[in-house]
């Protein structure tokens, strides 16, 4: 990735201003001093523009780490083909890096990995092919079973054996790159923040989110700050209510694509569990965060607002003010403000030799 690129891209500047404050950011100058001695470097990049620089250089900067070791982690594995290859390339964020590692991500121990230990792998591989390899008909989920009942590894019986094969299933579906992009777009485009009161008798500042719905992608940021508040006194309680049978839906479409009834029925069941266990709280997880950092931002913003407005207040009440900003190399900067506040005039002068 090409990163002065991309960020003179995004921030709509020159390339040049790019390198520029990155050079001067990499010798270790701040962002404020860059914005106001450095400026004839930055072709006058002021210190808003600086700071989301700043920003992107360090999440590009550390999304270029991760994919180095994304990928090198998989390929000592022995999984890098060339198409994961590709995607790991093309990934532009670190949630889609990180969904496309989490397959080949070691984990503690799981009922998936527990099932794997006791051989139940091929028995999930051949319910998930759903009798591709012979007639429908005459495949039999509970008989294929059979054969993979060993007491030995704690496979008491078929259904046991079953269980484990469906939660390899439902590990399997969950850690699917492009079905957890789906599902997370579906969540946030459809679900619902729902907050409750664990005590709805007792008086709080959080009353009116006691009994509170209201769509994510239309929930204010001063609501969210608000209900993290009260989630963290341990007041409310709140969940992110996804659209469940619209993603089932699309899952089942995505995975049963066979015609055995039995089989069907299993990966039914797999698919459900692997949303209601293991992908919806992970989504929530993702989705309340991006929720958080979007209302801090807003709140920061109003807050930067506010304060400029208060700055920008007459200095001394039914006075005309002469401000005064000096410097050598870059001249005196001279302000002018009337009795209301109004700015008059500005000026530069040079009063120092030469």
């Amino acid at each position: 990735m090409d990163i002065i690129k991309k960020i003179s891209g995004e921030l709509q500047i020159r390339q040049e201003q790019t390198a520029a404050a990155v050079k001067l950011i990499d010798e270790g100058c701040t962002i404020p001093f860059i914005a106001r001695y450095r400026k004839e470097a930055t072709g006058s990049l002021n210190d808003e523009q600086l700071r989301n620089l700043g920003e992107r250089l360090a999440y590009l900067r550390n999304l270029e780490e991760r994919r180095k070791s994304v990928r090198g982690n998989i390929e000592e594995q022995g999984k890098l083909t060339p198409e994961l290859d590709r995607a790991i390339a093309a990934a532009e964020t670190m949630v889609a890096l990180e969904d496309l590692y989490l397959p080949y991500r070691q984990k503690r121990r799981t009922r998936a990995s527990i099932a794997k230990e006791r051989g139940l792998e091929p028995l999930a591989d051949r319910i998930l092919a759903q009798a591709a390899d012979f007639q429908a008909a005459d495949f039999r989920p509970e008989k294929e079973a059979e054969a993979f009942v060993n007491p030995e590894k704690d496979v008491a019986d078929a259904p046991s054996a079953l269980a484990g094969a469906s939660d390899i299933l439902a590990e399997r579906f969950s850690e699917e790159a492009a079905v957890r992009a789906e599902i997370r777009s579906k969540t946030r485009n459809s679900g619902i923040l729902s907050v409750s009161a664990k005590k709805p008798e007792e008086k709080s500042v959080y009353e009116m989110y006691y009994d509170f719905q209201e769509p994510v992608k239309k929930i204010a940021g001063y609501r969210v700050l608000a209900i993290n508040r009260g989630e963290k006194e341990k007041i409310l309680t709140v969940r992110l209510e996804a659209p469940e049978e619209e993603i089932l839906r699309y899952m089942q479409r995505r995975f049963i694509t066979g015609e055995n009834p039995e089989a069907a029925e299993l990966l039914r069941e797999a698919i459900r569990d692997s949303f209601t266990r293991l992908l919806a709280p992970a989504i929530e997880r993702e989705i309340r965060k991006e929720l958080t950092e979007r209302a801090e931002e807003g709140a920061m913003k109003v807050f930067a607002k506010n304060l400029q407005q208060l700055l920008m207040q007459p200095p001394i009440a039914g006075q005309v003010v002469l401000g005064w900003d000096p410097a050598f190399r870059t001249g005196c900067k001279l302000a002018v403000v009337d009795a209301t506040g109004k700015v008059m005039d500005t000026a530069v002068i040079y009063p120092t030799a030469p």
